[in-house]
């Protein structure tokens, strides 16, 4: 293991969170309930993978909003031997789904993903082929040490017996109130007697409890080839939806070898398309690494603007590059050639900003879960996982518990396009669950939340830790910036000069409470010891384990 060395730097903002250090392994997720499942996981003798699969089915209890089994994500798994592998559980379009399914309303920017009465957003028309349990299951069966009736305990005793919702809980319900009422199931969870449920209450979960008791005793056929999967294409069948028992017979995890990119020293992993994170974070690191980023300073108007300016480059390129491989060619090698960064820098003009197209031919939710887990042997997953939208299609399966997901919005709802619908297709990504390493070694691995805002804010982590030497704490809980090429929003702790002067560079500023979600991390220590950091964005929390057994011999005597 091998700590990166820090670099004089000043800091504008103050950190919320205090981080936690421990050696014998580190369970980092956006809710404390869901670390201590995973920590359980730890103490009972089970590895990374076998701590991350239980706080992600905690996550789908107590953080409902963002993360369920009829969802999907990416899990990137480093395992103790070196190997390093990215189970693609995302979300498929429906083997009758069409580019044409949807009534578009608008081309503008901003509004591509606009249709009739919001058929992509909420309701079965929304609902994906889900991934989320086959990719979960197909972790613990491969990479894990523990069986899925175990690591499933945690999950159904929290929704059995409840667990008390936090402000942050109640908040996204109130948000949603609208369109939850319109679910009868999600009505009477979360909006009982027609408010939203307020913080201290006890929010039961008894249906779901059961159908996670299902998929203890039968494994992810529960779903695919089951009760809960008959269920789930009954209520779509009745009420609009797409998803056959085909879909669910269909549906295949990715396994996909992570992108590979080299900064200032480190290897930085990512995943592959259709997720976006690897090959852009390594294409905008490529074309910083041209800076000396860490004398400009953290927060300067200079390394602002150039963060900035390689976002944009980025995302032009992004737009007509990134897709579902097996449908699209993603020209990877060469978004990930230095000489074609040293081409895009070339163009960059330090005092004004710029708007940038795609230097070659070829939407999402904000709402989404995170998880960080490493254990003393040297296993790490870092996982993305959702349901897409805040309660994914506000839509629950009746007497399952299950809540949808929408990630059809993830589709360009026009044909003829990259992103555009297609059956079977699977939706791309913005997740980041990255895995830094130094001289061979890990160095850290993070993740966060936050939709298309995902991994830039996940390139800024990196970063600040690479160029601006601060602490992991620091790291995840720095104000963002982020811009796909319109409006440049920084969040509310950049001070105002530093907006002046971007404003006289030509950016347009928008202010933001803030950018993206709950990022944590992991960093590994020179003397062996693991790091673990949450920020202030979400309930995020670092439960680290240290002790261990008695010494080998010992006995006690009276």
């Amino acid at each position: 293991m091998n700590a990166i060395v820090p670099t004089p730097r000043s800091t504008t903002f103050a950190c919320e969170k205090q981080p936690a250090t421990g050696s014998r392994g580190m369970v980092v997720t956006n809710h404390p309930l869901a670390s201590a499942a995973g920590s359980q996981m730890l103490l009972a003798g089970g590895n990374a993978v076998d701590a991350a699969v239980a706080a992600l089915f905690a996550l789908t209890v107590v953080e409902p909003m963002m993360v369920g089994i009829l969802g999907g994500g990416l899990s990137h798994i480093r395992m103790a031997d070196g190997r390093h592998v990215v189970l693609d559980g995302l979300s498929t379009a429906p083997l009758r789904a069409t580019p044409e399914m949807y009534d578009c309303l608008s081309d503008e920017i901003g509004k591509q993903r606009d249709v009739r009465d919001r058929e992509n957003v909420v309701g079965p028309k929304a609902v994906a082929v889900p991934g989320a349990l086959a990719g979960w299951c197909e972790a613990l069966a491969r990479f894990g040490t523990l069986p899925l009736a175990e690591v499933l305990q945690p999950a159904i005793a929290l929704a059995q017996r409840g667990f008390v919702v936090t402000p942050y809980l109640s908040n996204c319900i109130t948000d949603n109130a609208a369109d939850l009422a319109r679910d009868p199931g999600l009505a009477a969870l979360f909006l009982p007697g027609g408010a939203a449920l307020q913080p201290g209450a006890r929010l039961v979960q008894g249906d779901y409890a059961d159908s996670l008791r299902l998929i203890a005793e039968r494994g992810p056929a529960a779903l695919y080839d089951g009760p809960l999967g008959k269920a789930l294409t009954q209520f779509m069948a009745a009420h609009g939806g797409l998803i056959g028992q085909d879909d669910l017979a269909a549906f295949k995890v990715e396994t996909r070898e992570p992108i590979r990119g080299h900064y200032r020293g480190h290897e930085i992993l990512g995943p592959p398309p259709p997720a976006s994170s690897g090959v852009h974070i390594a294409q905008m690191l490529n074309i910083l690494e041209g800076y000396d980023i860490g004398a400009l300073g953290f927060g300067s108007p200079d390394s602002v603007h150039l963060l900035a300016e390689a976002l944009k480059i980025a995302f032009a390129d992004r737009a007509v590059a990134t897709s579902d491989p097996a449908f699209v060619k993603v020209p990877v090698i060469r978004l990930i050639d230095k000489a074609y960064a040293d081409e895009r820098r070339a163009l960059i003009a330090m005092d004004q900003a710029k708007s940038w197209t795609a230097g070659l031919s070829g939407g999402e939710s904000a709402d989404t879960t995170h998880v960080t887990v490493a254990d003393a042997d040297g296993n790490v997953v870092t996982a993305t996982q959702t349901i897409n939208g805040l309660f994914g299609a506000c839509t629950q399966i009746p007497g399952t518990g299950m809540l949808t997901n929408n990630y059809m919005f993830n589709f360009d709802p026009h044909p003829g396009r990259a992103l555009s619908i297609a059956p079977g297709k699977r939706v791309f990504t913005s997740m980041a669950p990255m895995i830094v390493l130094k001289d061979g070694k890990l160095a850290f691995a993070l993740g966060l939340p936050g939709a298309l805002r995902i991994f830039p804010s996940a390139l800024q982590a990196i970063v600040n830790l690479i160029d601006h030497g601060m602490s992991l704490q620091e790291a995840v809980e720095a104000p963002r910036i982020w811009t796909e090429g319109g409006a440049l929003e920084l969040e509310e702790a950049f001070p105002e000069a530093v907006a002046e002067a971007l404003r006289a560079r030509g950016h347009r500023i928008i202010r933001m409470p803030r950018i993206a979600g709950g990022m944590n991390a992991i960093r590994f220590n020179d003397d062996g010891t693991l790091t673990g950091a949450a920020c202030w964005r979400a309930d995020g929390t670092p439960v680290a384990i240290s002790g261990g057994l008695a010494r080998a011999g010992a006995r006690f005597t009276i």
